[in-house]
């Protein structure tokens, strides 16, 4: 797609999803505390050299970008996963394990609980799998499951938004069970406003629905129901209900959700969280002056401080026994942090090269391979999934690599005229 296409010029400067398709294929689904902002960024010059090859290619593929305009970046978060999982945009789903993404679910229970799990510990038969402080797994019957949510942080911090607004229970053990601590638990954050307080059970499934409508991506059906029950209630001179109606609809209009964009910006590279990446190249002309660099990447940015620059000893037009070198040389600095994954530049043998090296050295890290095409482009990235890290992180960290080793290159070049 050029980045004057028409449906780019369209785009306000509000929270909402995008939807990249190709004819009526969707090929991938994004949330947005600013639509005009976020899709523009798919544009950029430096796109390939920040975004992993599967982005670059939908990109790529895309004749038009689709949008819906939410109120509040919390909106837009549920509306997402709701997208995602009637879509499965390959961008979206590919190359990642379902098992991994998080959901939120309604338990079916007497007094039903608003939990999060894991893919991997919910069944076909709406069981969930939860995982107790003993390690023991629980198995619960749910009512509804929402998402998958991309972002496990931003799904809890979601529900901790629509919590405030309709409260719920979220305790490790059905409300009618547990000992003086759950009880001591339940009545702490009743008193500051996180769980409901004393309520009749179809009152507590009235507000319960709610939550499901929401988290659902039926916000708007959910505002219209709420306007029907306020007048209603006031019809009736329920005059306490009609007000508590109104500060939910209010609530709803209204969320603070700053920690939610502040959570998506630092997501802006699709990057994982907390991950430190190791980058290599090598820089050098007909063997000459060879430099090899190690560069890292950590919460999806450089870390140029903990950059290193090694003049290679061995033979300087072997780019795999440089490798080896920089390598063998860099993991004796215990002071350095290790990190969760290597990346290295080049296909299958550079990367079998530096597995050897490690495992030589008996670390266990894995290896990440970036492929380049004929105009030294990322065209591929190997190891990525099973390393656990975004291919985003690792393109970026081998971008910085090879261009930290060109300098290098050229300044030691200076050096010996």
């Amino acid at each position: 797609m050029e980045r004057t296409h028409p449906s780019l010029k369209k785009l306000p400067d509000v929270p909402g999803v995008y939807l990249f398709k190709k004819g009526r294929t969707v090929l991938y689904v994004g949330k947005a505390t600013s639509l005009r902002d976020r899709v523009r960024s798919y544009f950029d010059d430096d796109l390939i050299a920040t975004r992993g090859p599967r982005i670059v290619d939908m990109v790529t593929k895309a004749d038009r970008v689709a949008f819906e305009t939410m109120p509040t970046v919390l909106e837009a978060l549920v509306r997402e996963a709701a997208l995602i999982k009637k879509y499965q945009p390959r961008a979206n789903v590919e190359g990642k394990d379902d098992k991994t993404f998080l959901y939120a679910v309604i338990t079916k229970e007497e007094w039903p609980r608003v939990l999060t799990v894991r893919g991997k510990d919910l069944n076909e038969s709406r069981t969930a799998f939860l995982q107790g402080s003993t390690l023991k797994k629980a198995s619960v019957e749910v009512s509804y499951v929402f998402g998958p949510f991309p972002s496990g942080p931003q799904l809890r911090e979601a529900l901790r938004l629509i919590r405030r607004i309709f409260p719920f229970f979220d305790t490790q053990k059905p409300v009618s069970e547990g000992g003086k601590h759950q009880r001591a638990k339940i009545e702490f954050n009743r008193q500051i406003g996180q769980y409901p307080r004393e309520m009749e059970k179809a009152a507590y499934r009235h507000s319960i629905r709610n939550v499901a409508l929401f988290l659902d991506g039926r916000a708007k059906e959910l505002r219209k129901m709420l306007v029907r029950e306020m007048t209603r209630a006031a019809r009736e001179e329920r005059f306490e209900d009609a007000a508590e109606i109104k500060r939910e609809l209010f609530a709803l209009d209204h969320v603070q959700d700053v920690s939610l964009i502040k959570e998506e910006r630092e997501e802006a590279l699709e990057g994982f969280a907390g991950a430190r990446l190791e980058a290599y190249d090598v820089a050098h002309l007909a063997g000459t002056n060879a430099i090899g660099v190690m560069t890292v990447v950590e919460d999806g940015a450089p870390d140029k401080r903990a950059y290193r620059t090694f003049r290679i000893r061995g033979a300087g037009n072997d780019d795999i026994a440089s490798l080896r070198e920089v390598l063998s040389r860099r993991l004796p600095h215990t002071e350095w942090p290790l990190p969760a994954a290597f990346v290295v530049d080049g296909g299958k043998t550079h990367k079998k090269a530096a597995e050897a090296v490690l495992a030589e050295a008996g670390v266990a890290i894995p290896v990440v391979a970036v492929v380049k095409d004929e105009k030294h482009r990322p065209r591929e990235v190997i190891g990525a999934r099973r390393a656990g890290v975004s291919e985003a992180d690792a393109v970026l960290a081998n971008s910085e690599a090879h261009r930290f080793a060109i300098a290098r290159h050229r300044a030691a070049r200076r050096l010996t005229k």
